[in-house]
């Protein structure tokens, strides 16, 4: 499996794509052509083109929850002729708000064009030769804050598997990085972790952190790529428990 970032909050050096606070993954594996999440804006499409990626190619988009971040730049691609199925969670379209402001997806599912297939799922479902979509989330050793913006049944992740092995590909976790580190081992009966990489919604919580790298500590997780909505002092308390990399627009990681 190969992924590429076409959108993330920060961009690396020497890597002259266009950076956003919004997250993007292209993800190769097999025949699939999965675009998980679509960013704010027109930036992934943009760095697509520039990375001589042709979004024509794809055959899947998945959304790891409803919020704008990752939903409102699929406006961009909605003029895509191929058939594509659209993978998310069934309450990813409802109305989501926070401090009173609309963060909501910018477009009801059901108003996709045709060629878009949507399939809405709070089960887990293979996606590809080794890609799984997560489903909603069990809140099993992480407890999640009832916040409008924290707790959303919507937030999912990808799982990836290989060599007996698993690796986390997440939008936000609003739903718990650890719930869904649980939910994955369950899912596969599998308990080694390779690599874990995207959002782990931890910012400006120390207590949060704490909680977090305490159960990472008990983990055998290989490397994690933490990004998005993860700032740095959380980063710094991850690679305490592990092997952390950055993460910039550009990147591609091999699986």
């Amino acid at each position: 499996m190969k992924l590429t970032i076409l959108c993330d909050n920060n961009s690396i050096i020497d890597n002259y794509y266009l950076a956003e606070p919004a997250l993007s993954f292209l993800i190769e594996d097999g025949k699939e052509v999965i675009l998980f999440d679509t960013g704010y804006s027109d930036v992934f499409v943009r760095n697509a083109e520039k990375m001589g990626i042709d979004l024509s190619k794809l055959t899947k988009i998945v959304f790891s929850h409803g919020h704008n971040d990752h939903t409102k730049g699929v406006e961009n691609i909605l003029n895509l002729k191929q058939e594509i199925e659209v993978i998310a969670h069934p309450d990813v379209d409802k109305e989501k708000f926070y401090q009173g402001l609309d963060i909501s997806m910018p477009i009801k599912l059901k108003d996709f064009p045709s060629n878009f297939k949507i399939i809405t799922t709070k089960q887990p479902l293979k996606i590809s030769e080794n890609v799984w979509f997560l489903g909603q989330i069990k809140r099993t050793v992480q407890k999640v804050k009832p916040l409008e913006d924290d707790y959303l049944y919507d937030d999912s992740a990808l799982m990836y598997i290989k060599d007996n092995k698993i690796s986390i590909i997440t939008g936000c976790s609003h739903s718990g990085i650890c719930n869904i580190i649980e939910q994955a081992k369950e899912i596969s009966k599998i308990d080694k972790i390779d690599v874990i990489i995207g959002g782990f919604h931890m910012l400006n919580d120390p207590k949060l952190n704490n909680e977090v790298c305490n159960y990472l500590s008990s983990e055998s997780i290989n490397i994690m790529y933490p990004c998005h909505c993860t700032d740095l002092q959380a980063k710094i308390q991850l690679s305490k428990v592990c092997d952390v990399k950055e993460v910039g627009v550009g990147m591609v990681i091999e699986f």
